[in-house]
């Protein structure tokens, strides 16, 4: 009998509880998710001018873009002039500290940027810039 349970024994301690490393890699998981920052896009490629000047921000933004015609994108979608206030206050509202950067294409009309400008001002941006390549 003795021989028995000796052998019993044995073959349990060869087995090795995975469980411990399956938290592990979870609780691994969970953290690369969440400290994990996206890139957001406008949602359109614009050929941006040129600037001695241009400097790179690394903080939150929120990006519009203005293509060639005159068009306005925020988030992948195209807007109105009269809702980029709203489009910016809701961003706004989810990352107070966040700066506006316009990226408007080098020939795109100067008055849709100006009013593309004047309405992020309105809805209460106080950082508001114009995207540029470096020369």
């Amino acid at each position: 009998m003795r021989a028995r349970y000796s052998q019993q024994s044995a073959e349990e301690s060869e087995d090795i509880n995975m469980t411990p490393m399956l938290d592990v890699v979870f609780i691994l998981l969970i953290f690369f998710i969440v400290t994990t920052s996206f890139v957001k896009e406008t949602g359109i490629d614009v050929v941006r001018p040129t600037a001695q000047t241009a400097q790179q921000k690394n903080a939150s933004n929120i990006l519009i873009g203005i293509r060639d015609n005159g068009e306005i994108w925020i988030d992948k979608r195209r807007v109105q002039l009269d809702a980029v206030r709203a489009n910016v206050e809701r961003m706004l509202a989810e990352a107070p500290e966040a700066s506006v950067i316009v990226i408007a294409d080098h020939k795109a009309e100067t008055g849709v940027l100006v009013d593309t400008m004047d309405q992020a001002r309105l809805a209460g941006a106080e950082n508001v810039s114009i995207a540029a390549e470096r020369n």
